[in-house]
């Protein structure tokens, strides 16, 4: 069994900040579960499965010019981490996005099993 680190918590956001889908799916299990924030569930819309996931990730890459997560804490508990971030992206039509948002990364064996986002959304 792997033990949760910051360093496997980093390294997954690393690879989010790189835009980079492969390094990005080399954090998760083939069984994992991407809970988004937005959708018509208590939890969102549930995205099942490695591959699943890689195409709402994959999607979101080629849409902008770069997103970006400032990690502003992350706190780590048995098997999961609680984290806090600035989201930033750049869209190719040249609008700007920013906002706050939590993820709880739920691990097994050095690999996400469950992401489970949230976030703050501005109304105009």
């Amino acid at each position: 069994m792997t033990a949760l680190t910051r360093a496997l918590v980093d390294a997954v956001g690393d690879a989010f900040n790189a835009n980079d889908i492969d390094a990005v799916m080399k954090n998760f299990a083939d069984d994992a579960t991407f809970d988004h924030a937005v959708g018509p569930d208590e939890h969102g819309v549930r995205l099942e499965g490695a591959e699943t996931i890689r195409g709402a990730f994959s999607a979101l890459f080629e849409k902008v010019e770069n997103v970006h997560w400032e990690t502003l804490d992350c706190a780590i508990s048995g098997n999961k981490a609680y984290c806090e971030y600035r989201r930033t992206a750049a869209h190719k039509d040249g609008s700007k996005e920013e906002f706050l948002s939590v993820d709880i990364l739920t691990y097994r064996d050095g690999l996400i099993v469950h992401k489970d986002t949230y976030y703050k959304q501005r109304t105009s």
